[in-house]
């Protein structure tokens, strides 16, 4: 390695023919930043990056059964309480289902919601055993067998304990259920 002194270097005003001032005169750099300041020094290498603070896990990260008791069963029976359903009751079921058509389809995981004196009752078909996968909802009036299953929560990305509890408040609003026009 070939070390250079000030006299060797060329510098623009060498080059023009003036002569280089010595490297003595030259005035040392300076640090004006505070001690044990090294964020702002500008060394990269004592920088100190805080740690990120991991967001908890969302709810709809749970195992399914885990989340429709703890989560999702307790939060549709809130929403529904405040549309003014009073004797609301909601069971996790695994059962067939029972609309004309899917006598030869496998169980799946339902959410069954009755109330009115049991005259009134809505179920949410989750067919995977996963909040992500394929749902569908039917709803019955007077202790009548369901007749239509209707797709459920379809055109979302991510679903969401919101989504879940809105569609199903939703739904029970257009069947004139909750309030009426």
């Amino acid at each position: 390695m070939v070390e250079e002194s000030a006299e060797n270097v060329v510098t623009p005003a060498t080059a023009a023919g003036k002569k280089a001032k010595p490297a003595a005169s030259e005035a040392p750099a300076t640090d004006t930043s505070a001690p044990g300041d090294a964020a702002e020094s500008g060394d990269a290498a004592e920088k100190k990056v805080p740690p990120k603070k991991e967001k908890p896990p969302a709810v709809e990260a749970k195992p399914f059964g885990e989340f429709i008791q703890q989560d999702y069963l307790p939060a549709l029976t809130q929403a529904l309480a405040n549309k003014g359903v009073s004797d609301l009751q909601v069971d996790l079921e695994r059962a067939k289902v029972a609309i004309k058509g899917f006598e030869t389809a496998p169980e799946c995981s339902q959410v069954v919601g009755r109330w009115n004196g049991g005259q009134r009752q809505f179920n949410v078909y989750f067919f995977d055993d996963n909040i992500q996968g394929q749902r569908a909802i039917s709803c019955v009036d007077l202790g009548h067998r369901a007749s239509t299953l209707e797709a459920f929560v379809i055109d979302e990305r991510k679903i969401t304990l919101d989504l879940l509890v809105s569609g199903v408040v939703l739904r029970l609003n257009s069947q004139k259920w909750l309030t009426r026009n």
